[in-house]
């Protein structure tokens, strides 16, 4: 069994409280130079206003516990099914450095557009991930049956 594929997590955790603490720095940054009124935070409607021209870290935090979740899901699978190989950890990596740099344009304020292509190359990285563990489920499922260990 691999744990190489931990690093590439480890990573991810490591990106996610980056984002976290950049999200933190900068609303209090804009809160001393843009005392909040009394109804600023009454609701989240009124708060999200508030810091409208902070919030790509915000945006972006919310996206690393979107598609994340399923690299987040596989890496146990992996590790439990014993599938963890060199393919699936340089896939991994793959996925964690388009979501580094997906959050380096989101939080940067970069382009949309470029921002979308990292995205979704990194959905097609993650998306390879789950196909070849499904497809070395099924291999070993069919070994499995193969040898009448079923």
């Amino acid at each position: 069994m691999s744990t190489a594929i931990l690093w590439p997590t480890f990573a991810l955790v490591l990106l996610i409280f980056v984002v976290l603490l950049t999200l933190a720095t900068r609303r209090f940054r804009y809160m001393k130079e843009n005392p909040p009124k009394r109804g600023d935070f009454a609701t989240s409607g009124t708060m999200k206003s508030y810091f409208g021209p902070v919030e790509g870290p915000a945006n972006n935090l919310a996206n690393l516990f979107e598609m994340p979740v399923l690299y987040f899901a596989l890496v146990p699978l992996l590790l439990l099914f014993r599938h963890a190989n060199h393919i699936q950890v340089a896939v991994a990596w793959a996925f964690v450095i388009l979501r580094v740099g997906h959050s380096l344009i989101h939080v940067g304020g970069g382009k949309a557009n470029a921002r979308f292509l990292v995205f979704l190359a990194s959905c097609i990285a993650l998306s390879a991930m789950w196909i070849g563990f499904a497809v070395d489920m099924a291999s070993a499922t069919a070994t499995l049956a193969t040898a009448g260990a079923l």
